[in-house]
């Protein structure tokens, strides 16, 4: 379903918006080196790694550069000030 949008930040837009997906990819790392030592993958995930729980995309105003979840957008657009 559908929902309008207007940016919280500038406002005034209620069109132009970019929206971002967000696509976890659960690695362990190096701690020195910063290399990706493990990818996991199917859900192998070891012990003390919680899986990514947040929004599948967010929005970007095209007009300002704000983001935010998409549930900021839909918010501000239903105050219609």
């Amino acid at each position: 379903m559908s929902n309008p949008y207007r940016c919280p930040n500038c406002k005034t837009n209620k069109t132009r918006f970019n929206k971002i997906e967000q696509i976890a990819q659960p690695i362990k790392m190096d701690a020195q080196t910063g290399e990706t030592v493990d990818s996991y993958q199917n859900g192998n995930i070891e012990a003390f790694h919680i899986i990514y729980q947040g929004p599948d995309y967010k929005v970007q105003c095209a007009v300002c550069g704000n983001i935010e979840d998409e549930r900021a957008f839909t918010q501000f657009a239903k105050l219609g000030h």
